[in-house]
């Protein structure tokens, strides 16, 4: 495999000095690209993209054609491993994921497998192998799943939920059978993780999209517990090279100390949190990522180019910042303005780096 041409995203996540800050957007694979549109349509629907290698493959490295990013994402979806443990995944026109078979009963629960990341998942594991031959070192690529608490609440819910009233009230009634539950889930992740990062994935990140829905006490217990027990699990070096881990539980702004003790090299922060803030709260414990509103893009470029002067203020000098949105990009972003923001980013955080 090549050495890698660009690697600040790797040297920022570990903490290490970089020229610029490194950037990446959450779903830079996207709708908002029309690349990606002609693409998706050849493939006929959704799933199709996601599992057909050369496919994945051609929309993960379109957004590297049109702009300078330091990091290529797996181009997936979270709903991955649910759909290998055999629960039926299929998507409604404007309605999001559906599950056929949601898991409700205790029964449901004990007839649930760890899928063979090299079997059932093997789709995911030819897209990463493919992909970091077609990158040929030009930018690490990143893997990612998402976490046991979110992969619950949709494999619970049968959907994505308003109120996740079905699995809350698992929660509440039934602790013992959600915990069963998020053990099956958490290991199916770690072996899809494990699996990723030997089949070429530089860096991960776990997707707690959810996690922001619950309580202290019940984020800790039900969420970041099983985070932080994939993290304890993953293989960290490969062929000499430290693998970074990223966590980001959006909505999670309020346990950032705790979840600095996960064992991630990094947290993802969405935009309700000042980064400032947070880096004061973290210390030099883990790197940070994020965290512009993704509503900003729909500004002008002058006035996206002032927001990312100001997120890169309020991080201040040195390294352990990965410049990111709050969240992923929407579909009805002007690509010209992802741009000018990824421009900004590499133009305005020179001065904060003494490299």
């Amino acid at each position: 495999m090549s050495e890698l041409k660009n690697d600040r995203f790797i040297r920022a996540l570990l903490r290490q000095p970089v020229d610029v800050t490194p950037v990446w957007m959450m779903r830079q694979a996207g709708r908002y690209l029309p690349e990606y549109r002609a693409t998706r349509e050849k493939a006929g629907n959704f799933m199709q993209l996601c599992q057909t290698p050369e496919l994945a493959c051609e929309v993960t490295l379109q957004p590297l054609e049109r702009f300078p990013l330091d990091a290529a994402i797996l181009f997936s979806d979270i709903l991955t491993v649910p759909d290998a443990m055999g629960l039926g995944l299929y998507f409604e026109e404007g309605e999001g994921p559906r599950f056929r078979k949601p898991v409700r009963t205790e029964a449901d629960i004990r007839a649930l497998g760890v899928p063979d990341p090299e079997g059932e998942l093997r789709y995911v594991m030819d897209a990463v192998r493919l992909i970091r031959r077609e990158l040929d070192g030009r930018v690490p690529l990143i893997g990612f799943s998402g976490s046991p608490w979110t992969l619950a609440t949709y494999m619970v819910e049968g959907s994505s939920s308003k109120d996740f009233a079905t699995i809350k009230a698992m929660l509440y009634d039934r602790p013992q059978l959600l915990h069963q539950l998020l053990d099956t889930t958490a290991n199916a992740v770690s072996a899809y993780l494990n699996a990723q990062i030997a089949a070429g994935a530089q860096a991960v990140m776990i997707f707690d999209t959810w996690g922001g829905a619950l309580g202290p006490r019940e984020y800790r217990e039900f969420s970041l517990a099983y985070m932080t027990r994939i993290i304890s699990e993953l293989s960290r070096e490969q062929s000499g090279q430290r693998i970074p881990v990223i966590m980001f539980t959006k909505g999670g702004g309020q346990a950032l100390e705790a979840m600095a003790d996960s064992g991630a090299d990094a947290l993802g922060l969405d935009w309700t949190t000042d980064i400032g803030q947070a880096r004061a709260r973290v210390g030099d414990r883990v790197a940070l990522q994020g965290n512009l509103d993704p509503a900003v893009l729909y500004a002008q470029p002058e006035q996206i180019r002032a927001e990312v002067a100001r997120v890169l203020a309020a991080y201040g000098h040195g390294t352990g910042h990965v410049f990111n949105l709050g969240h992923g990009i929407h579909p009805q972003i002007d690509p010209a303005h992802a741009a000018a923001m990824i421009t900004a980013v590499h133009e305005l955080s020179r001065p904060y780096h003494s490299v």
